[in-house]
């Protein structure tokens, strides 16, 4: 073999042995508690992730905006943000044909083709690894014709109940090691529910704090009772915060937008406003002069937000001020969510534990001000560290997180 042959081949591998030096065969468990304020813990007292900061990792996650369910999750799982995954709102117009796509529009929900880009499963599974999925976004539709190995399709009903959704999740993580996931992610939809109804500062929502904290004990006892339980990271995180609302802090459209003006509205904090021909500006300039509103036109969002250049918004985003409400009647509910990311009420509370991560650590902000140690954009490419596989191109960064590693 001639020396620049073997220089070329030792040069390959140290770059496969530097690649895969973090793969040493761990798996990943990561929870989404949906609505999970960075501040619950201290507000209300939650044991269990109290200890997790002593023996792992604390910090402060910045969701992407807008900071809604449906799009962080999805922003999670691909780390690319909300204008660029195609998970805009919750529920957003369909440049193609108008219709608008819904959380509870099945026909919609499921159709890949709202899916723009490649989720962490589809990402492990190319490279060979299984994978299991339990409720989070995405897990049940075909994207780029892909399931994960182990899913749960959110239509089969009756939906599981907590307690069955962590069965599961350990009886996949039991499976033999040739059959077991590497990845499993795990969805839970409170407590944004309770949060919502009650409000953030509420009893209610107290009271669900400390029954997710002691079910999410319960389950990180049962992985680590197995047999490979040393060899599990375990990453409790959540797509947003959530705030107070109140009617009395409410703009209605019909107040500030004028029919012959609009074309279609979709989605609430933000809003997305499409114009008839010509009227773009006058719409801008009526919106402009109300209190507790910030109005973009589209492709003119500040950089901070990440959003807006998508042709699934609108001529105009309309997103109100913490706490306020731009829709056509005020909610019944007490406490939302959908604002700037940045806001101290829409940040998430994280926390991890396991072989790969530090122990006792409190993430500080990456930033100077910042009060958010990462953001959630970064979860992707740590989950690819984890698991030793190569990422696709995303908006994360891993130097931003890699701070929680060992």
């Amino acid at each position: 073999m001639d020396f620049v042959h073997h220089r070329f081949l030792l040069t390959i591998a140290v770059a496969v042995a530097t690649f895969c030096a973090c793969d040493r065969g761990n798996y990943t468990v990561i929870v989404s508690l949906d609505g999970n304020r960075w501040d619950y813990p201290e507000l209300y007292g939650m044991p269990f992730f109290d200890s997790l900061g002593t023996v792992g990792v604390k910090a402060a996650m910045e969701p992407s905006f807008p900071a809604s369910t449906f799009p962080n999750h999805y922003t999670m799982a691909t780390g690319c943000v909300p204008d660029h995954n195609g998970m805009v709102h919750n529920s957003f117009r369909d440049p193609d044909d108008g219709s608008h796509y819904s959380m509870s529009d099945s026909l919609k929900r499921f159709n890949p083709k709202y899916y723009l880009k490649e989720p962490i499963w589809i990402t492990a599974q190319k490279q060979g690894l299984k994978t299991g999925n339990i409720y989070w976004l995405g897990g049940d539709v075909a994207i780029q014709g892909q399931f994960p190995t182990y899913y749960r399709n959110w239509n089969e009903q009756p939906h599981w109940e907590f307690s069955e959704r962590v069965d599961e999740a350990v009886r996949l993580m039991s499976l033999p090691e040739k059959e077991r996931p590497r990845l499993l992610m795990v969805y839970f939809d409170e407590p944004d529910h309770t949060g919502h109804v009650f409000g953030p500062n509420s009893a209610e929502t107290a009271e669900m704090t400390h029954r997710m904290d002691s079910l999410m004990h319960a389950f990180y006892l049962r992985l680590k009772a197995l047999p490979h339980g040393k060899r599990i990271n375990f990453i409790l995180a959540g797509d947003h915060g959530m705030t107070e609302i109140s009617p009395e802090r409410f703009v209605p459209w019909a107040d500030a937008l004028d029919q012959a003006w609009i074309e279609d509205i979709a989605g609430a904090t933000p809003t997305s406003i499409f114009c008839k021909e010509g009227y773009a500006d006058t719409v801008y300039n009526a919106l402009s002069r109300i209190p507790h509103l910030n109005v973009y036109r589209h492709g003119e969002m500040p950089d901070s937000l990440n959003y807006g250049t998508s042709d699934r918004l609108g001529d105009i985003i309309v997103s109100p001020d913490l706490g306020w409400q731009f829709n056509f009647a005020p909610s019944r509910n007490k406490g939302s969510h959908g604002y700037a990311p940045q806001e101290a009420d829409m940040l998430v509370c994280f926390r991890a534990v396991g072989p790969d991560f530090k122990k006792g650590y409190e993430a500080v902000p990456y930033q100077e001000g910042r009060q958010a140690a990462f953001k959630n954009i970064d979860l992707y490419p740590l989950l690819c560290h984890l698991l030793g596989i190569q990422p696709a191109p995303v908006d994360g960064d891993l130097k931003r997180i890699e701070q929680i590693l060992k």
